[in-house]
């Protein structure tokens, strides 16, 4: 048997397997889009694939495919749609993807599922995804599918942030790019981190209201939203072994794995 935490290098003997043992199976959620001209497009794949690894590992799970594309990026929380490259789904679309995803798992035997968002507009959308999987499934008279659904960045300790962010933490939703994210990449693909075009634009000031269409200049033109300067790999490790260890702790208690 192949010895791989990852569901698509299994064969499918070796996964029926896995599934009559009744492991965990983590669905990490992601997107394509910009980060800044300092990092890939691929940020919010690599984070919460890795994350999911992780934890897997630690709970005797298998990692699905990451979801690719996520719902649009906006303004005020990942720079917006404007940016070349980001490439987004509709809502519905999205949540009809996860659906399916749920629905074939659930079809398959799999019974203990953990879905990580990795990108913050996915939040409500993967919310709707899950409902209508779990819905179809008892449809079909499958009623005992358990579904857990995060972010992973909420699993990080206050002291943690106040370590990183003397001066007060900005909040999640201005982080895209920025220092948390950074980081990270740093971190796990330093391949892919380009420090030396780390912008200085932000961070932003957004009004407390979004505007359609977008005007002109309604966010940093580089796409970040606050301060990546002064990010680190140390600084990634302190964050990665936060999502970790609690996510783990969260996946036992609900699981019992």
């Amino acid at each position: 048997m192949v010895e791989s935490v990852f569901m698509a290098e299994l064969s499918w003997p070796e996964f029926a397997a896995k599934v009559a043992e009744g492991v965990t199976v983590f669905l990490p959620l992601g997107t394509t889009e910009q980060h800044g001209p300092h990092m890939a497009m691929n940020v919010d794949v690599v984070l919460p694939t890795a994350v999911c690894e992780r934890v897997a590992r630690n709970v005797g799970g298998i990692v699905a495919p990451t979801i690719p594309y996520g719902y649009k990026s906006q303004p005020r929380s990942g720079g917006g749609e404007a940016f070349p490259g980001t490439t987004s789904l509709d809502a519905n679309t999205f949540s009809l993807v996860v659906r399916d995803v749920i629905r074939s798992l659930g079809t398959d035997g799999i019974r203990r599922l953990v879905v990580v968002n990795g990108h913050f507009e996915n939040c409500w959308p993967a919310v709707e995804g899950v409902d209508l999987g779990l819905r179809e499934l008892r449809r079909d008279g499958i009623a005992d599918m358990q579904v857990m659904r995060l972010e992973y960045w909420d699993f990080v300790g206050r002291d943690t942030l106040d370590k990183l962010f003397p001066e007060g933490f900005p909040g999640t939703e201005l982080e895209h790019a920025s220092l948390l994210e950074t980081s990270l990449m740093l971190l796990l693909r330093p391949d892919l981190v380009d420090m030396s075009k780390v912008p200085s634009d932000g961070p932003a000031q957004f009004p407390t209201y979004d505007r359609y269409p977008v005007p002109e200049g309604f966010g940093p033109a580089s796409g970040v939203l606050a301060r990546a300067q002064g990010s680190t790999a140390e600084k990634g490790e302190l964050l990665m072994n936060d999502h970790v260890e609690r996510i783990t702790q969260a996946v036992r208690k609900e699981f019992g794995v």
